[in-house]
């Protein structure tokens, strides 16, 4: 099977308790460590990429995005998706083509601009579908909602821009920053796979997202923040 095919089929069949989790590696070694654990996909963070790189979430240039997941396909054997953002103003034809050449399986795009201002959302449904045509059954498209993560709390918006979506061809939906009570209603809402962002040791757990609602389910760059907690912890004991 081709690495897409095994990413598609590890979204289907999820008992309620048993999301896809998915690590978000920054790097290669990150990457690596994420395999050895056993984990059978991972995918990256754009946030985790970009602080790994020196920038702020939402100003790596494309070439170092693409290059940095790259190095992190190279590194490990199972499949791996990359959060490219709102795409770099690339044309669908070219996104696609720089996906497939870094080695990613699949894709995170979000429905807003710089600065967290909403997309029209059928516009974006129309550029998903072009992305869609483009990438054939090449690539796993995951479109973010970011409505809850900009200021419109309603699920019901969320809902009516993940149907425009679903129908343009995209394989999961992810409703960024979706509280955990409204997760049943986006779930009962929403046709497809879910994907649910979990804050690691806040909150719901992996297991209870499933139960709430969750196909499947990352972690933005909380690993990262993670494990440069514990590399403060172990400068703060060297310098003692």
């Amino acid at each position: 099977m081709r690495k897409v095919d095994v990413f598609r089929s590890l979204h289907k069949g999820r008992l309620p308790d048993d999301p896809l989790v998915l690590p978000g590696p920054w790097d290669a070694m990150s990457a690596r460590v994420f395999e050895q654990a056993g984990f059978p996909a991972l995918a990256t963070p754009s946030a985790g990429v970009a602080l790994s790189l020196g920038y702020e979430d939402g100003e790596t240039p494309a070439d170092e995005m693409f290059a940095a997941v790259a190095r992190i396909v190279r590194a490990v054997d199972v499949p791996v998706s990359a959060d490219v953002e709102g795409g770099y103003g690339l044309a669908p034809k070219e996104l696609v083509e720089r996906l497939l050449e870094a080695g990613a399986v699949g894709c995170n795009l979000e429905d807003s601009h710089g600065g967290g201002v909403l997309k029209d959302p059928r516009e974006h449904a129309e550029w998903l579908a072009e992305v869609r045509y483009a990438a054939g059954d090449r690539l796993f498209l995951n479109a973010r909602v970011d409505t809850f993560e900009y200021g419109d709390a309603d699920p019901e918006r969320a809902i009516e821009r993940a149907a425009l979506y679903v129908a343009a061809g995209a394989d999961c939906v992810y409703p960024i920053g979706a509280p955990a009570n409204v997760l049943p209603l986006l779930r009962s809402g929403i046709q497809g796979p879910v994907n649910v962002y979990a804050r690691p040791g806040e909150g719901p757990s992996p297991a209870e997202l499933g139960e709430l609602g969750a196909t499947r389910v990352t972690f933005g760059p909380g690993l990262l923040r993670g494990a440069a907690q514990a590399l403060r912890d172990i400068a703060d004991g060297l310098r003692a």
